[in-house]
C-alpha cells in the first residue's frame, strides 16, 4: 500500500473538519455534559449500603 494512501473514510473525515473546524469543540462539549461528572462519594456510599442481593431464580417465589 502507497504510503501516501487514505481511504474514503479518512477522505470524508478530512473534508468534514475543514468545512466545519468547530466540530471536534462540539464533540468535547457534549462528552462534558453526559460524561465528565464529579462522582459524590458520601452518596456512593449509601447506595452501595442499600443494595439488597438479588435472588438467584427471580422468578421463583421462596415462600
Amino acid at each position: 500500500m502507497a504510503k501516501n494512501y487514505e481511504s474514503d473514510v479518512t477522505q470524508f473525515l478530512n473534508s468534514f473538519k475543514k468545512q466545519q473546524p468547530d466540530t471536534e469543540a462540539k464533540q468535547r462539549e457534549g462528552r462534558g455534559r453526559l460524561w465528565d461528572k464529579s462522582i459524590d462519594a458520601e452518596a456512593q456510599e449509601g447506595y452501595k449500603a442499600s443494595k439488597v442481593p438479588q435472588a438467584p431464580y427471580v422468578y421463583y417465589d421462596n415462600i
